[in-house]
Formats: C-alpha cells, structure tokens, sequence
C-alpha cells in the first residue's frame, strides 16, 4: 500500500497558522498560507501530509463543536478543499484528524442536553447522571475524556452517534478526498465502532489509511486487518532520545529487536508502525535531547528502522518546545518554513527512504552494537526484491536531487543523486550510527567490499573495518 512508501508531515493548523487559542467566532481565512508551504514539503521529499484537528471547536481542537465545518479561525470548507487539492495536484496524500472519542462543549447535541436535560432527544449520546452535577453548574454529572470534562465523551454504543460520526467521515472522503485517518486516542475507543469505521472506509476509498494512536501496550490490539493499519510507535519515540541522552544505543535497538527482529517471537514484524522523533503532544527533539549533535541521529533512527517516519513542523530546522511550558508552545506560528543544515540532512534521508525499498520494506537485523555505535542492516526478502526489480524493469531510473539548503547544489558544490551504479545491491541497506564524539571502527561482514551513502553521496570503502564518523549516520548501499 502507498503508506508503506509514505514520508509525512504533520500541522498542527490552529498553532502554525497563529489562530487564537479560545475559538472567537471570527470567520479568518488563514488555512491558504499552508499552500506556501508545498514547495518546502516537495523539497523535504514529503509525500503525505496530516493535519491535526481542523474542524469547529472549542479551544484546541480536540473538544470538536462541528465535524463538517472548517474551524472559523482557519477559514471556511472552500480554504480546506482548496488545500487539499493543491496537496493532491502535488501527489501529497492526506490524512485529517478523527477525533471521535470525545467532543466539546460546545457540540450541538450536547448543548441541547444542556438545556433541555431529560428532555433532550440526544440524552443517549453520552454518559449523563443526572443525580449529579458538573464543574460546570449543569445540573447532571457526565464523563470526560480521563477527567478533562472539556471534552465531553461519547456514547459509542449509541448506533446514532456511531453514524453522525461516519457520515463526517463520508463527506470528508467526497469533499476534500482524503487518503485516511489519524485515529485520536484510539486506545481507549470503542471497538465496535472501530470496526465498523474500518469497514465503511474500505466501501468508500479500498486504499484508505487508519493510523492508530497508541501510547503503550500491544500495538496489534488495534494494528490488525478488523480495525488500524499502523499505530504510533510510542515505544521506539522515547527509545531514541533515551538512548541517545544515556548513550546507550542498546536501549533503541533492543526495542527495534524486540519489534522487527528476524526471530519468529518477534511482535511486529511487516506491521507498518508509524515513527517520529517529536509531535504535537510531546517535547521538542531540539529540547528533549542534551546534545544538539544528536539530532540529526534521532532522524536516521526513524528513516532507517522499520516504520512509517514523520516529521513535525519546525522540527526539521530545529524549533524547540518543551511540554512542561504547556501545550501551545508545541504548536507555535510559523509564517514560513526554514532552511538549514540541519533541514539538510532531514531532506536526503527522506529522498533516501523515498528512493531505497529495502528501507521501506526491508527486515531487520542488527550487526552492531555498543553503547555509542550501532551498525544494523534492512534487507529485502527474496521474493519481494524479485518482485520490486520485476516492476522497475524497463521504468527510468530514479533520481533525486537535493539542491535545497545553504551550499547544496551550488557551482562547484556536490550534487546527491540518490541513485547507485548497476553494481549496487539494492535489496538491502546498511543504517550506521556513531553517537560518540571518536571516530569509530566497526568490524562486520558487510557482503560487500564498498558502498555508497544515501545521505552525503560518498563512497565507503569496508577495508580494514568501517570507519564511523563521530556524531554521523549513514545509510549505505553495498556494491
């Protein structure tokens, strides 16, 4: 499926475009700046784009009040398909946010349980005690979202709300003709209506997309054929910049042993789980990790492992934004996207990723590892590389440019191509790291004498060992 081949990009449109946090009821075209910012997506070599919440709501979002109306603060439905279309002329996939767990306040059905209590037709669509009350005044108690009573929880088992909710997700597809759905807290959704939403969509659109979020536990609950295609891989999130602060690489590649390993015990081997260093929930990658160096190692990590990669706006040149100074400065306006080195680096691994099948298919295996330096090899299966050379032959060669950046693609300057010689071994990559700040010798059997690397376009030579670089990533394709 597409999304296995997927780079995304994700907005947090509300923050990026500088919208004000308490919804102001003021109609305020700012979702057409973001077309400004296709030409920065195609040069970061992104080929999927997932906005978080777009639709009416309270404050953030998350606390909806209309899911088939554009938050005024954006703008109205027109800005949104324009958008989208754009996106898609672009050949950018795109995923919205279904928030389906819980609603606002301000939601309609629950505004007229507000005022009409028992006597309100949509008192079955939540969770109501009315022998209670609410921090509100309400007069009736109801359930939030884990004590967050901004956000009201629905009543999934109601076969009513189940289709007020799908018919969103209908119109969603025929309006703005998205490719999928990042599920909110899909851990605590109700199953039946997960299946059941897995189920329409596949009526609707055969090649569409459920992203599951998931923060622990075992991702097949939701990562299976009844229900998500992938989920947020929470796990190796925080096994990157763990390992990378403690240097103890042993951290992240016994998390990817345990996920991907050649094993058969392993847990999620072929599962396209989706990677990220940073999102709009968590901190910063430019403030968690302690050493700046190591950014550019966190993004090897996830265009290199297994999984589906995703980069946060910002992230890619280094905003930072720490979770303990609240919400909003995860999510800050950005009028328009920079460049630097570090933005740089982001863009061939992603032309990397986009150019190698084994990176986006290949099994894993570790080769080495210690503390500071890990070696580990992605690998195509027999057959799938038979198959992928079957359907490359005759098509033209891929060639990626990246001119972007300060100093790349300049006169005089080197070009990358991401593209080897007939000579290259194209079923399998080799993901090489060295956090430390020594060069470092890694004695393996690479299969191979020399190799080119996808991210700078320099030939290694194997002889005597591979010489790592300190504080550097390569991605390398043996011939």
């Amino acid at each position: 499926m597409w999304y296995h081949e997927a780079v995304f990009y994700q907005f947090y449109p509300l923050g990026v475009t500088g919208a004000p946090f308490e919804n102001d009821g003021v109609l305020t075209h700012r979702l057409p700046a973001l077309k400004e910012w296709i030409p920065h997506l195609k040069k970061l070599h992104v080929n999927a784009v997932y906005f978080s919440p777009l639709f009416e709501s309270d404050t953030h979002g998350y606390n909806t009040r209309d899911y088939k109306q554009l938050d005024v603060r954006l703008g109205d439905n027109g800005d949104l398909k324009a958008l989208c279309s754009a996106l898609h002329d672009e050949g950018i996939r795109i995923l919205f946010d279904g928030v389906f767990n819980h609603v606002g306040r301000g939601f309609s059905a629950f505004r007229d349980v507000r005022e009409k209590k028992w006597d309100s037709p949509y008192k079955d669509w939540f969770y109501l005690n009315f022998d209670g009350n609410s921090g509100y005044n309400d007069g009736f108690f109801y359930e939030g979202w884990e004590g967050n009573f901004d956000l009201v929880k629905l009543n999934l088992d109601n076969p009513a709300v189940r289709e007020h909710l799908l018919s969103a997700v209908k119109f969603w597809i025929d309006e703005f003709e998205i490719d999928g759905l990042r599920l909110d807290v899909a851990y605590m959704v109700n199953r039946v209506f997960l299946k059941e939403l897995r189920a329409r969509t596949r009526e609707w659109k055969q090649d569409f997309f459920l992203l599951g979020e998931m923060l622990h536990g075992d991702y097949k609950q939701l990562v299976n054929p009844e229900i998500c295609d992938s989920a947020t891989n929470y796990e190796c999130y925080k096994g990157i910049h763990s390992a990378l602060n403690s240097k103890n690489l042993f951290e992240i590649v016994h998390s990817l042993l345990r996920q991907f390993g050649p094993e058969d015990w392993t847990l999620y081997k072929g599962l396209p789980l989706y990677s990220f260093v940073d999102n709009h929930d968590v901190s910063r990658i430019a403030s968690i990790l302690q050493d700046p160096e190591h950014i550019p190692l966190a993004y090897a990590l996830i265009f290199g492992m297994p999984g589906i990669p995703q980069i946060y706006y910002g992230s890619e040149w280094g905003i930072k934004g720490d979770k303990k100074d609240g919400d909003p400065g995860l999510r800050p306006a950005v009028e328009t996207p920079e460049w630097n080195t570090l933005t740089d680096t982001v863009q061939r691994m992603a032309a990397a990723r986009l150019a190698s099948k084994a990176l986006q298919y290949g099994a894993f295996t570790s080769l080495v590892l210690t503390n500071l330096q890990c070696v580990f090899e992605r690998r195509l299966s027999d057959a799938d590389a038979a198959r992928f050379a079957a359907e490359a032959e005759g098509a033209e060669a891929i060639r990626i440019d990246n001119t972007a950046g300060p100093g790349w693609g300049e006169p005089g300057k080197k070009v990358l191509r991401v593209e080897s010689d007939a000579t290259a071994d194209r079923s399998r990559i080799l993901v090489a790291i060295n956090s430390g700040d020594q060069e470092y010798r890694a004695h393996f059997d690479a299969g191979a004498g020399r190799a080119r690397d996808l991210i700078t376009g320099e030939t290694v030579d194997f002889g005597g060992g591979l010489v790592l670089p300190p504080k550097r990533a390569m991605f390398l394709q043996p011939y």
